[in-house]
């Protein structure tokens, strides 16, 4: 893992997924079985622990009504087990090999379960909070809830869809192929001029007015390196050419990966002529070191690779 990689706060985990045991139709079972409970894309947190600044409260699977009462609602999503011994709120430790799993409740179950709002965390705000074992459960269990609730009916059959293999598989209720998680690949770039100034652009929809850097989906037979070449010229008539590779961070908002470049403007082209497609992107500036900090409450937040890629190229941490 190289020092980019490692200052991406969704990027981090330290659970083993577990693939070997995913097909086990007794797991939920087990007498140690913890829930990662999930009301919408929010997950249940517990009081502060010394050690961190937000902890997610895993529930034994009683306290969730038990393994028949969960098998009868939405899908139990298997997410792993822990590699080590785990403290939870409230002083329960949970011992290495303890099964993990996702569980969604409605929005009542969740008011019976914690009336504390603050209790519920979502994972686009407070990622940044948790350790690298919750961070890494979190987002697991948030992509693979997005991916249930987008695929309720099989592809081949039509039929409304039946869940397989702890969650991992989903197949129509009379049969038929099955259909597996998915993940959008998805490119993030920030273009340096030859004055060694960055590119960002305003999205039309973003108010107030915030700055980033350029991103878009990778499409079909497409490499990631043209994926960059052609989203820079879409969004802002750029050139640029070296892409490179710098890390990769999970977005489940609902489901993309986000893989992050620099690339240089081709030096033949005026920086002046680089504007905003007025579709997507309703202005782009460039920006100088200088006037990046002047700009920084308008930059991305800290848990987005964009502002990863910012700083890189910055140097360090802005503001």
């Amino acid at each position: 893992m190289n020092e980019f990689v490692d200052r991406l706060a969704l990027s981090r985990a330290a659970h083993d997924r577990d693939d070997a045991h995913r097909g086990d139709a007794t797991l939920l079972e087990h007498p140690d079985a913890r829930i990662l409970v999930q009301r919408r894309d929010a997950t249940l947190v517990g009081e502060a622990a010394s050690d961190r600044a937000l902890q997610l409260d895993l529930r034994p699977v009683e306290q969730l009504g038990g393994v028949e009462q969960l098998r009868e609602g939405p899908a139990v999503i298997y997410l792993g087990k822990l590699t080590e011994p785990r403290g939870n709120p409230g002083g329960r430790v949970d011992a290495a090999g303890t099964p993990i799993f996702a569980v969604a409740i409605s929005d009542f179950e969740a008011g019976e379960l914690e009336p504390d709002s603050e209790r519920w965390a979502n994972l686009r705000e407070r990622g940044a909070d948790f350790d690298d074992l919750d961070t890494g459960l979190a987002a697991q269990a948030l992509a693979m809830r997005n991916f249930h609730s987008a695929h309720r009916f099989s592809p081949s059959t039509g039929a409304r869809v039946a869940s397989e293999h702890n969650g991992w598989v989903l197949r129509g209720e009379e049969g038929g192929d099955p259909t597996f998680p998915r993940t959008d690949a998805a490119i993030i770039v920030g273009v340096i001029d030859q004055n060694d100034r960055i590119l960002l652009g305003a999205n039309v929809n973003w108010t107030p007015k915030r700055y980033s850097v350029l991103a878009g989906f990778v499409e079909p037979g497409e490499s990631l390196e043209h994926a960059v070449i052609r989203e820079a010229a879409e969004e802002s008539g750029a050139r640029v050419r070296n892409p490179r590779y710098l890390g990769s961070q999970p977005w489940p908002f609902p489901a993309s990966l986000m893989l992050g470049f620099l690339a240089e403007l081709d030096p033949s082209q005026d920086p002046a002529e680089v504007v905003g497609d007025g579709v997507e992107i309703a202005e782009v500036r460039w920006f100088t070191r200088e006037e990046i900090v002047d700009h920084v409450d308008q930059l991305p937040g800290r848990i987005s690779i964009a502002r990863a890629i910012i700083e890189e190229w910055y140097g360090g941490p802005i503001g």
